[in-house]
C-alpha cells in the first residue's frame, strides 16, 4: 500500500491521484493530510505539496489541483526524457521537474476545452486549438507516459511496492452512419438516389449497380457486416464494437428508418457477435432530448438498455453534452477523439471518469478515447492508404509502450472498396493484423 501527504484533499487531487494509480498503474494507495501519520510510516510513501516531508518520494505541486473554479492557465510545456511535460516546477528536492499529477489533470479533463476557444464549422473544438497539438505530442499518450515515470520511481525507491506491468488492449469500434448504400431506403429517397446516377459521369454503370443491388443480384457495398465479424474471428483478443445511426433523416444524418425490418434484423445480428452502443445524432447535439428518443429506439430493437454512445460527427461540447448522456442512462462514451487529427485528445488510451469542471466533481460516466479514425484521414488529411496504415502502426506502438488500450473508429462504408475507398481495406486487415501480433507479444 502506497501512503501519499497532501496539505489538502481536494475533488480534483482525489480524481487524479485515483486515475493514476487505480486507472492507470492497478495500484492501491491511501492519502493522508496528517504529518506525524505520514513520517511514521515506514512503507512505499509519496508526499505531493509545496515543501518536502521527511522521506519518501516529493512531486512538487502547483496550484491547479488545489483550485476549484475555471481559470485561465498557462501549462507551459518544455521537453522531458523522451516526452514532453507541463505545469514546470522549481524545487531542488522535487522527484519531477513538473507536476505531474497537474499535468495529468489538465489532460484528461480536457481543461482547455472550457476556457474560451475557437470552434469548427460543426461547433466542435478542433485539434488545432489544443495545446498537444500546438506542441507537437498529440500523437504520444503522455498521462500514460507519466504515470510509468511515477511507477519507475516509486519501484526504484520502493523495492516491495506492487505495480503490476501493463499490457497492450486493442479495441475496434465501427459506426454506422448508413447500414446500406441502396437498400431499405424508401421510395423517395430511392428515386432521388436515381436521379443523381443520371446525373453521374457513368450513367449506365452507375443506375447498373443500384438496380443489381435493389433485385438482390449483387450485395449492397455497404453491407460489410459480415466481412468484418468474419475478420475478427481471426483475432480472439480484440474487442468489438458497433454504433448505430438511429437518428429521424435530415441533413446530416442519413440512416437507415429504425423502423425497417431488414435494418431490425441486421442490428440483432451484430449484437449477437459484438457489444453494441448508440451513435446519437448530429441533430441531438442541439436538441439534447433526441438522445432519450434514440437510445430507446435502439433498445426497444436489442430488447436491452443502452449504455454506450458515440456522437455523430464527434460532436462534444464539455460538459454539457457528457451531462446529457448521464441523465440518459449512458454509462460509457467512446467520443473522445478529434475528427481532424489522429492522437490522443486527453493524453491517453486508457478509460477514465469523467470529470465536470464546472461542478467540480467526478460524474458517473467512463470516457473511452479513441487514437485514430478512417475518415480523418480520407476527408481530412487528404492521405493516401499507404500514409494511412502507417500512422495506424505508430499508433499501436505508441500505446503498447505505455500498455495502454488502442481503440480505432472505423466506418462500415469506407470497407466497401467503393466510391473512392479502394485500397482502404488492406488497411483495415493490415491494422489489425498488426496490432494481434502486438497483442500477442505482450
Amino acid at each position: 500500500m502506497l501512503l501519499i501527504h497532501v496539505p489538502r484533499l481536494t475533488n480534483r487531487l482525489g480524481y487524479t491521484l485515483n486515475v493514476i494509480f487505480r486507472y492507470i498503474l492497478k495500484t492501491e494507495f491511501e492519502i493522508t493530510t496528517d504529518v506525524d501519520l505520514y513520517t511514521g510510516f515506514d512503507g512505499p510513501k509519496m508526499c505531493y505539496g509545496r515543501h518536502k516531508i521527511g522521506e519518501g518520494l516529493f512531486v512538487r505541486c502547483s496550484d491547479l489541483l488545489f483550485q476549484t473554479t475555471i481559470e485561465e492557465q498557462q501549462p507551459r510545456c518544455f521537453k522531458y526524457e523522451d516526452t514532453y511535460a507541463l505545469f514546470p516546477v522549481y524545487n531542488s528536492e522535487s522527484d519531477f521537474p513538473f507536476d505531474i499529477f497537474a499535468s495529468a489533470f489538465f489532460c484528461l479533463s480536457r481543461y482547455e476545452e472550457y476556457l474560451p476557444h475557437f470552434t469548427d464549422t460543426h461547433g466542435r473544438f478542433p485539434a488545432s486549438e489544443s495545446l498537444a497539438y500546438k506542441e507537437g505530442f498529440l500523437q504520444m499518450a503522455v498521462v500514460d507516459r507519466w504515470a510509468l515515470m511515477l511507477a519507475g520511481k516509486l519501484k526504484s525507491c520502493y523495492q516491495d511496492i506492487k505495480v503490476p506491468a501493463r499490457n497492450f488492449d486493442f479495441e475496434d469500434t465501427i459506426d454506422i452512419d448508413a447500414a446500406y448504400c441502396y437498400r431499405n431506403k424508401g421510395i423517395l429517397r430511392t428515386l432521388t438516389g436515381m436521379g443523381r446516377d443520371l446525373l453521374s459521369h457513368d450513367r449506365k454503370g452507375a443506375m447498373r449497380k443500384r438496380m443489381r443491388v435493389l433485385t438482390r443480384k449483387e450485395e449492397d457495398p455497404f453491407d460489410t457486416f459480415d466481412y468484418i465479424i468474419d475478420l475478427h474471428r481471426q483475432y480472439s483478443g480484440m474487442r468489438l464494437k458497433f454504433f448505430p445511426l438511429m437518428a429521424d433523416y435530415n441533413v446530416y444524418d442519413k440512416p437507415i428508418s429504425y423502423q425497417n425490418k431488414e435494418f431490425c434484423e441486421l442490428l440483432k445480428h451484430l449484437c449477437d457477435n459484438a457489444k453494441m452502443g448508440l451513435h446519437s445524432s448530429y441533430a441531438s447535439f442541439d436538441e439534447p432530448e433526441l438522445v432519450g428518443i434514440e437510445s430507446e429506439r435502439l433498445a426497444s430493437v436489442l430488447h436491452r438498455k443502452t449504455v454506450r454512445n458515440r456522437n455523430h460527427f464527434l460532436r462534444l461540447t464539455l460538459p454539457k453534452t457528457y451531462n446529457v448522456l448521464i441523465d440518459n442512462g449512458i454509462l460509457h462514451d467512446y467520443t473522445m477523439g478529434y475528427a481532424d487529427e489522429a492522437g490522443f485528445r486527453s493524453g491517453t488510451g486508457t478509460a477514465y471518469p469523467f470529470f465536470d469542471l464546472e461542478s467540480d466533481c467526478e460524474k458517473p460516466l467512463t470516457i473511452h478515447p479513441f487514437a485514430a479514425m478512417d475518415s480523418t484521414f480520407y476527408y481530412y488529411k487528404k492521405s493516401t492508404p499507404d500514409e494511412a496504415e502507417a500512422v495506424f502502426r505508430q499508433l499501436v506502438d505508441e500505446v503498447k509502450l505505455v500498455g495502454g488500450t488502442l481503440s480505432l473508429l472505423w466506418h462500415n462504408q469506407s470497407l466497401c472498396e467503393d466510391f473512392g475507398w479502394q485500397g482502404w481495406r488492406k488497411v483495415y486487415e493490415h491494422v489489425l493484423d498488426y496490432a494481434d501480433k502486438a497483442h500477442k507479444s505482450k
